[in-house]
Formats: C-alpha cells, structure tokens, sequence
C-alpha cells in the first residue's frame, strides 16, 4: 500500500476540508499521513494518521527561510516523511513556494537535473489533455533547464497519460525559429539537434494552439507557465458563468437551458480543476504533488490519487531515464563539492519560486 504524506495546513477551506479528503482516499486503500492542526481537524478520520503539526508556513513571504528555520511547520515535517521512506509521495494544499522549497530541500533533486518543474495535465474538451510544464516553480528558466523539462514532461506523458509518441512544443510568440527570447532560439536548437534524442519534438507553437490538439507537452519558464495556467482557468470560469447568465436571460433560453442542463454539467466536470488533481513536480527523488488551496475535500482525495498513481507509475524513475538517454542530465561535480553545491544550488532556486 502506498502511503501519503498530506500538508493540512494553508488550503482556503481549513484543514478539516483536507482532512476529509484525504479520508476520500483513505477509504479507497490508500494510507494517509496527515500533518495539520489537530484542534482544526477534530475528530479524526478512520483510515487517517494525524500528526498534530498546528505550524503553518503558508503564507510566508521568504518560503525559504521559512523552511530552514521551521522545522515543526507542517510543510516540513510532510517532506521529512517523505525523504525518511516514512511515506512514499507528498501532497500539499497550501502554499506553492512553500511546498517546492520544502520539497526540494528535503526530498532532494534528483541526481543531475538541473531544475524540479511543476507539470501540469490540463483537460481540453473531447480531447486528451496536454501537459503544460514549468508552471509555477521557477521564474526564469536557461535552455539546459528547459531541454530536461521537455525530457521529463514527454516521459510523464507516456507513463501517467498513456501516450505512446507525445508531440513536445516550446510555447513562444510566434512558429518560425527566429522567433522567441535568446534563451528559447537556444533550446529550440538544442531539442532539433542531439539534445532532442528521443523526442517528437515539433517545435514552437503560439498561445491560441495551447488548447488545440496541436501538442501533448508545452513547455516554457515557470513565469509564462504560471501566468497562462491562470488565463485558461480564469477564461474556463468566466466561459461557464457566461453560459449561465445567457441561460437566464428569457424564458425562452431558461427552457433551452433545461434541455442543455446535462451536457453543461459534464462539460463542467471535465473542466474543473479539481478533476486534475494538482501538479506534480517532477525532478525529485520522491513523489510530490501541488493541489489548488482553494479544492473542496473531492479535489484534495483526487490530489492524493494522484500522487499515489506517480509512485506506481515510476515517474521519477521514468523520467530519470529519459534524462539519461537523452544524455540531458548534467556531469556530477567532485565529490568534495556536492554538499556546498546542493545548498547553493537549492538557496538559488527557492529565490526564484513563483509564489501564488
């Protein structure tokens, strides 16, 4: 049985909302550890072990400092299972830098990756779904960085999404290969050569093709991925409420809505982020999987499913592969050099987490 380590600290609804999701999942044979404020849980749910952790780093400003110098924060001590082999994945609910600076500094980066990337699937209606990574865990992103991206995103689409050939894209401003930033015309060139091995790499595609079935893994910095992940939930919702508000105008249209009714719910369902589950951050040594704060106790169930599908699928051994046939991951530094290496290397990293 695969078990989970669950931050119930910092989602929107509480941390019985968590609590109650993960006992969703617990029902379901999954063993859940959750760490959060007892007194806000209450009376504890069957199949869940609570740890009483009432410390939250949620809303920290520095989730750096704020992981180094709090380690009963719940955050921390979810992670510290994790690393221990106490639990095998880690889902949290709160806060996102906190989330991947304690991640990261606990259950480590997985040898010779250069940067952990948040890989999202989002769902496009009567199509597959297309994975969109960095999302959300690094501001600024060099070509070495986005070709492992693209590594890991193909190779996570072919374990956990099932594809067999998944078509890798660069999100830029234009298909012709002058466009872009510097460091984008570098990783175009680097993916077209020896760097692509392995991949379906099509190139670059534009903003509008994101949601077509144009390709199965998009891949860009944490700044742009983060910005477009909230423009399509943001025009998903509004497209919603509009439909809603144009089924009320007449009774002509309330009884058109009527008619409508079910296929909207559906429509509904395969959109909501809930459905997802969160995103994974793909680049650890252990499962770890970012949930919206704002998901109900079906949202948080899905979340921890999710994390539990990453551990049976290998995607971190998946994805390392990948990284190794590609030739992708970086040369190990001298042995004397690892440890003061890692530390710099993840202070440098939190710095550029993008916070939501």
């Amino acid at each position: 049985m695969v078990t989970v380590a669950v931050d119930g600290n910092g989602a929107d609804l509480g941390p019985a909302e968590v609590a109650a999701g993960a006992a969703m999942a617990a029902a379901r044979g999954v063993g859940v550890l959750l760490f959060a404020d007892a007194a806000a849980v209450g009376e504890v749910p069957d199949g869940v072990e609570l740890i009483d952790a009432p410390v939250s780093i949620a809303k920290s400003a520095d989730p750096a400092y704020a992981v180094r110098s709090t380690p009963e924060a719940s955050i921390v001590q979810a992670a510290r299972a994790v690393a221990s082999g106490r639990a095998q994945a880690l889902v949290s609910g709160g806060s996102t830098g906190s989330a991947i600076t304690a991640g990261l500094f606990n259950m480590k980066r997985a040898s010779g990756v250069h940067r952990q990337a948040l890989a999202l699937p989002i769902p496009r209606p009567g199509e597959r779904p297309v994975l969109l990574l960095d999302v959300g865990a690094n501001v600024a992103c060099r070509p070495e960085h986005l070709v492992q991206f693209a590594h890991m995103g193909s190779a996570f689409a072919s374990a956990v999404m099932g594809l067999a050939e998944p078509r890798v894209a660069l999100l830029s401003n234009g298909e012709e290969t002058a466009k872009g930033t510097p460091d984008l015309r570098e990783t175009h060139a680097r993916l077209s050569g020896d760097r692509g091995a392995g991949l379906r790499f099509i190139g670059y595609i534009e903003g509008t093709e994101v949601m077509e079935d144009v390709a199965d893994v998009v891949v860009m910095d944490g700044f742009t991925g983060n910005i477009a992940l909230k423009l399509i939930e943001g025009v998903s919702a509004r497209t919603m409420r509009a439909v809603r508000m144009a089924a009320m105008r007449s009774w002509r249209a309330k009884l058109g809505g009527l008619l409508l009714a079910p296929s909207v719910q559906a429509l509904r369902e395969e959109i909501d982020p809930e459905t997802t589950g969160g995103a994974y951050m793909l680049g650890l040594r252990r499962i770890g999987v970012v949930a919206h704060g704002r998901f109900t106790r079906r949202g948080f169930a899905r979340a921890i499913e999710v994390a539990v599908r990453g551990v049976e699928q290998d995607v971190v051994g998946v994805t390392h592969t990948a990284l190794v046939a590609a030739g992708a991951l970086r040369p190990p530094p001298p042995a004397a050099l690892v440890s003061e290496l890692e530390t710099e290397a993840a202070s440098e990293e939190a710095a550029t987490v993008v916070r939501r």
